[in-house]
């Protein structure tokens, strides 16, 4: 039996907030929830679901992320109405906002990974970040055999672990509330070796913070952007020179690269884009 899932007019809702993934919306007749869309690659029933149901999975676990009440549908595409999170702030907002607390919010960005990755997963529930990166290294196309090969190796020497990992790990997704931080955007969470996330991070403060898509997305330049990789890593690591923390966080951005196409296709511009890159990290790095 196909479940029917309530038709939603944006009419009558007002876009609030936009990122990477999609747009969020609220509407004065419900000033508890929002509605969360996803951009046009991710929002069919199977993505939007599979978030949905990660996200009351990772609620369950402990971890703080607004509740996901209902899907719903908008035109042709499904959307989820979840709990607003009122007066509330992400992360990079706050380093765009106050730019002298840079590096106070990523000791808290780093304080907070970490007891996301002590947390135990249900990996039952919840899948393998090794075996999707292998899943991915397996079937990418963008990048040649040689380099596949390396990857592989890469991975598979990667300690296996079940803590929690994100994902989608940048400061654009947590939120914080009254000196509360949540969790949001849980369409990856997986479980796996920390620097998984890590090389997530990596990507988006280093090496995408070149271009200004990336830029506009995290509300800080380039320079802001280094600092905040900076001050994450002497906070994660608890040392002044993170180089070989910075050369491992490189070596698993490049197999982010690969991660990202199992659960969003790439278009032929993003295959030459993600090949460019991952040749680039893997001449450097590996």
């Amino acid at each position: 039996m196909v479940e029917d899932y309530p038709t939603v007019d944006l009419t009558s809702w007002t876009k609030t907030g936009e990122g990477g993934n999609g747009s969020t919306y609220e509407n004065p007749a419900e000033p508890d929830v929002l509605l969360k869309l996803n951009n046009s690659r991710s929002n069919d029933l199977r993505t939007v679901r599979r978030e949905y149901d990660l996200s009351r999975a990772v609620a369950a676990l402990g971890l703080p992320t607004p509740a996901m009440h209902r899907i719903v549908r908008v035109g042709e595409a499904y959307a989820v109405v979840a709990e607003r999170i009122k007066e509330k702030k992400s992360v990079f907002r706050i380093c765009h906002d106050e730019p002298q607390r840079i590096e106070e919010m990523a000791a808290l960005f780093a304080t907070l990974g970490k007891q996301l990755f002590a947390t135990p997963c249900d990996t039952d529930f919840f899948s393998s970040r090794k075996e999707t990166a292998l899943e991915g290294i397996a079937q990418t196309s963008f990048i040649g055999r040689k380099n596949r090969d390396i990857l592989h190796a890469f991975v598979e020497s990667v300690p296996d672990s079940t803590g929690c990992v994100h994902g989608d790990y940048q400061p654009g997704n947590v939120i914080i509330s009254q000196g509360r931080p949540y969790w949001i955007d849980l369409g990856r969470f997986a479980y796996g070796d920390p620097m998984f996330d890590v090389g997530h991070l990596y990507l988006s403060c280093v090496v995408y913070s070149r271009m200004k898509q990336a830029r506009d997305i995290f509300h800080l330049d380039r320079g802001q952007l280094l600092r905040f990789w900076d001050a994450f890593a002497r906070a994660y690591t608890g040392a002044e020179d993170h180089a070989d923390f910075d050369r491992q966080a490189a070596r698993f951005g490049a197999v982010d690269i690969v991660v990202r196409t199992v659960y969003s296709p790439a278009s032929i511009l993003e295959k030459l884009f993600f090949r460019m890159q991952v040749n680039a990290l893997m001449k450097y790095f590996f």
